[in-house]
C-alpha cells in the first residue's frame, strides 16, 4: 500500500512530465522549422513540407505512380507502409524508401513513387 507521500511524489512527477512534453510544442516558429508530423502519407513539391501537398493513398501497394511536378519533400506516419520515391518517371532511376515513419527533404527532385509494406 502507498503512502500518501509516495502519491503525492508520483503525481506530481506526472505533472511535471507532462507539462514538459507540452512546452516541447510550445516554442515560436521559424523558416527553417518543420510542420507537426500528421498520420498519412505526404509529398511536397517544396523544401521543409511546403508547396503543393501530394496525398499518398498508403493502401495502394506496389502501383507506380509518376507526378505531373516534382516533389522534394515527403512526410509519413504509418504502421504498415512506407514509400519509395524516384528521380525518374516510372518509377525509375535513383530510388529512396522512407519507411514508416520520416520527415525529409530530397537530394534530388523526385519525380515519381510507390508504396510499398513495411517489413520488419
Amino acid at each position: 500500500m502507498s503512502s500518501p507521500e509516495a502519491k503525492f511524489r508520483t503525481a506530481t512527477v506526472v505533472a511535471t512530465a507532462a507539462a514538459a512534453l507540452i512546452g516541447l510544442g510550445a516554442g515560436t516558429a521559424s523558416a527553417s522549422d518543420w510542420p507537426p508530423l500528421k498520420w498519412g502519407g505526404y509529398l511536397y513539391t517544396g523544401h521543409h513540407n511546403s508547396g503543393t501537398e501530394t496525398v499518398v493513398d498508403l493502401t495502394d501497394f506496389g502501383t507506380c505512380h509518376t507526378l505531373a511536378e516534382p516533389v522534394n519533400s515527403l512526410a509519413i506516419v504509418s504502421e504498415t507502409s512506407s514509400i519509395t520515391t524516384y528521380s525518374g518517371a516510372d518509377c525509375t532511376g535513383y530510388g529512396f524508401r522512407s519507411g514508416g515513419l520520416a520527415q525529409f527533404d530530397f537530394g534530388l527532385p523526385q519525380v515519381s513513387y510507390r508504396v510499398a509494406p513495411v517489413t520488419g
